[in-house]
Parts: C-alpha cells; structure tokens; sequence
C-alpha cells in the first residue's frame, strides 16, 4: 500500500468518525431516538471520541454527550459511570473555546438532574475548571461555566456553598455587567441560585456587590433578564430584615412598580414575588411599598392576571395588612377587598384559593371598621362554604376557618352576619351569635330588625348546652327583649297558645 492509499484510508476514517458524532449530536436532539441510542451503548462510543485527535470530532462528541445526559437521569449516571466527567474537566483547562462551551454543558446536563448527580460532578475537581473558565474572554465560554455553576448551585446549600468556596460570586458579578445579554441572564440566574438556600448565602452575593449591578437592568428592555434580575432580589430579600433594606436602599422603587405592566407574565410575577418578600418582614417596609403606590398596583395587576401568577400578589397584600390597622387600611382604601373576593370566585386552584382567604383574615382581623370592609364584599358566606365543602384541602379548611373567626370576632356589621345564623357549623355559630350579643343592647334599630327578620326566631331555635359561650350568648341577647317576645319566638309556643285556646272557657 503507498502512502497516498495510506492518506486515503486516514481521510476516510476521520470522515466516517466526524458523520458518526455528527449523526448522534443530531439524532440526540429528538427524544424519540434516545432509547435506542441508549441501548445501543452509546455513550461507549462517543467517550473515546472526546480525547479525538480532530478538534470538531472532540466538540460534537460532547455536544452529543450533553443532550444525552440532558434528556434523563439514567443517562446522566451513565455519564459519571463511563468516567467521562475527569476527561472532559481536563479538557476544559487544555482545548479550544468550542470545546470549552461543550464540556461545560455537559457538566450541566449531568448537574441538573439532581443533588447526588451536581455532587458528582464537584467530586470531579469541576468547580475550579469551571471558576477558571469564567475568566476567558469568549463571552459564550463564560456563559456556559455560569451556566453549569448555577445548575450545581440550584440543589441544596452545601453545594451552593462549595460554588462560592471556589471563588465563582465575584465573576458571576462581573459577568451581569459584561455587554452580552445572554450573560448577564445566566449570570443572574445564578445568583439568584446561590442567594435563595440561606441568608449566609445571600449575604456573600450581596458582599460582592451584586445588588447594585442588579439594580441597574430592571428596566432593560430584555424581558428574560428582567425575569432572572426580579428572581434574585426576591432570593435576596427574603432572608432577613436587613437584606430586604439593603435591596430597598438601591432605590429600585418606585421604578419597580412600571414592570407590573410588563407584556412578561413571568417578570410581572417576579416584581410581586419581590415585594411579598420585602413587605412580610416589617411595618416599615410595608409602608415604603404603600408609599410608593405599591399597593394599588398589585391589585390592578391581580385584576389583569389569573391563575398561579396571582399568588405572590395575593400573599403580598395579606403580608401589608397582617402588620397594622393603618397598613390593612391601605389595602381596603386601594380596593384589594372586592378584587380579592373577584379573585376568589375566579380560582379553582385550592392553594390560591386559600392564600386568598388567609390574606382576607389578615385584613379583617384588626377592627369593626376592617371586618365590615371585608363582611360587605360578601366574603363569609364564601369562605363559610370552602370550610364547610368536603372536597376542599385541609389547608384550604384551616386557612378558611382561621379566617372566617378572625373577621367574626370584630365584625359588627350584622346585616352581613345574620345569614350566617342559618349555615354556619356550631364552632362557628357562637362567634356569630356572640357578635349579635355585643351589639344589640346597645342598638334598638338593630334589636328591631333582629325581629322582623326572623333572627331572634333562629337564636331561639338553637341548641346549646347549659353553661356553654353559646348559651350565655343567647341569654344576653333573651335579656335584649320583653319576655313575652322570647317566648313568642320560642319553639312550640305556637302549639302553647292553641292549647290555651281549646282550654278556654268563654264566660
């Protein structure tokens, strides 16, 4: 054979291996091929292709690498089984750029999948290839390092602590600020990763000064940024009182605020997840968000939205008005009661729906004034019926339940309490009936209409046990009225006046 028959014989080869990785990369896009592949011991092949001698037979390899292990867990394992991981971390300090952006996702892919699999990967030494990978100056190198960290960050606090160990929150900061959006995206989403497990956590990113940097995109146009950068405050925030004051402090309210008409759902839902967190750890910073009109925007925004992008908004103005009279007063005056109760009638999701009685509790508990704003939107009978509907989640029970006494137990309102007198369960009844106890000797307008309405009729009709709430309840409301009503409006005194009228004897 001459050397130019010896030429070709390599030429084919390098061909026939550069279609085979070729071919598998493709192939490993569509989720109908992947068992097959799979049973056909793919990952065997592809892993000697990786040290290929042909830079592009070396990328497409772990291209097809990585859209394997993406696809499941199974294939993931096998990734780590084959030992490919040691292989491709060395590559990642020795290739090219293309290559680099391969290893990298598929140290990513085999991350995603779980704590176990993202802890194989840092058992590998794939942190410092990765941190070390974040300082090239190819922007798509770096994003898929930032990329990969953020998907080992995602699991649990220890892995989220080894990625801060290896130096990697300093070059995610610079990465937000470098031009390429795609980066800065990544970059924030991986912050955001390492902020949310613990404050210790949040409290490094902070240290790096990210929140300013933050801070600065809100108003980008680009809608995905928008997403990550609202996600990582809210990581931030929601640790403590400080966190929440220093992402307060880089002034990003009222601008905030403009986001709530995003064409986005998903950065609309991010700015109200956002203010859930920093409005549930104080009065002040309630008021701050009241101040700057946040209140009446989330309820426009719970107007113009449906389903699980309403809870945060929900939970939000529960979180405000939880604090003090004044702050569930801003809620009231901004209309968030009959939005709610809009709100409450349009769900069928069960959490929702009992975020949304909760937060009707938190308004109504503070004073008769707070519990008639809710009582009048007609409230009660509907969280009475979620309370009593069998179907309905025990989280769903509880939060209704809770509810319905808090509002009770200051609602002086009784027009809206008296068709509660016909439905309500006893636990319940004896907060309505002991509301009608308060109110009435000291109302004779009201101790009318408690008659002519068929309300004492009802008191009358009840069943309580000597000595119970219940019954000192009915009896100071019997001491509102002459004895002779009481007794008019008691059962069988109907049959009492019949009986008389066959006993008497006209003169």
């Amino acid at each position: 054979m001459n050397q130019r028959q010896v030429l070709q014989v390599f030429e084919q080869y390098q061909k026939s291996r550069t279609q085979f990785v070729q071919t598998i990369a493709e192939l490993a896009t569509r989720p109908q091929n992947i068992e097959t592949l799979q049973n056909a011991g793919v990952m065997s092949l592809l892993r000697p292709l990786l040290l290929d001698v042909v830079p592009t037979i070396q990328q497409t390899a772990a291209l097809a690498l990585g859209r394997l292990a993406s696809y499941n867990e199974d294939l993931a394992e096998a990734v780590v089984k084959g030992d490919i991981l040691p292989q491709l971390i060395y590559s990642l300090a020795e290739q090219n750029r293309f290559y680099k952006k391969a290893a990298a996702f598929v140290l990513r892919a085999v991350a995603k999948h779980s704590p176990a699999l993202a802890q194989a990967v840092v058992d590998c030494g794939a942190l410092d290839a990765l941190v070390i990978s974040m300082e090239e100056f190819d922007p798509d190198v770096k994003e898929a390092a930032a990329w990969a960290l953020g998907y080992i960050a995602r699991h649990n606090a220890n892995l989220s602590q080894e990625v801060v160990d290896a130096g990697a929150v300093p070059l995610l900061v610079l990465c937000i600020q470098e031009p390429e959006v795609a980066l800065k995206r990544i970059a924030a989403s991986a912050l955001s990763d390492i902020a949310k497990h613990s404050p210790e956590l949040a409290q490094t990113v902070v240290d790096t000064g990210a929140i300013a940097h933050l801070a600065q995109m809100i108003l980008n146009p680009d809608a995905k940024l928008k997403r990550q950068v609202f996600s990582a405050l809210s990581q931030i925030s929601k640790h403590s009182v400080d966190l929440a004051e220093m992402v307060v402090e880089a002034e990003i309210f009222p601008a905030v605020l403009a986001c709530l008409r995003d064409p986005d759902e998903y950065v609309r839902k991010n700015v109200t997840t956002l203010m859930r967190e920093i409005t549930k750890h104080t009065p002040e910073l309630s008021q701050m968000i009241v101040n700057t009109g946040g209140v009446a925007a989330v309820v426009d925004y719970l107007g113009d939205s449906h389903g699980n992008v309403r809870l945060s908004g929900i939970m939000m103005l529960g979180y405000v008005a939880a604090h003090s009279e004044n702050l569930a007063m801003a809620v009231i005056v901004s209309k968030g009661v009959p939005q709610l109760a809009i709100c409450l009638s349009e769900e069928t999701e069960e959490h929702i729906k009992a975020a949304i009685a909760w937060a009707f509790g938190q308004i109504g508990r503070h004073t008769p004034e707070h519990a008639r704003a809710v009582a009048t939107a007609n409230v009660l009978p509907n969280l009475l019926a979620l309370y009593m509907d069998t179907d309905s989640s025990e989280d769903l029970q509880v939060k209704a339940k809770k509810a319905l006494k808090s509002i009770l137990q200051k609602c002086t309102y009784l027009p809206a309490l008296e068709p509660l007198l016909y439905e309500a369960p006893s636990n319940i009844l004896k907060h309505v009936v002991c509301q009608f106890s308060k109110v009435l000797p000291r109302d004779s307008k009201a101790r009318r209409l408690f008659v002519t309405s068929g309300g004492l009729k009802k008191v009358q009709e009840m069943k309580a046990d000597p000595g119970s709430a219940l019954q000192e309840y009915i009896n100071s409301i019997n001491s509102c009225y002459p004895e002779e009503i009481v007794r008019y409006y008691s059962p069988g005194y109907s049959e009492t006046l019949l009986e008389r009228v066959e006993k008497y004897q006209p003169v």
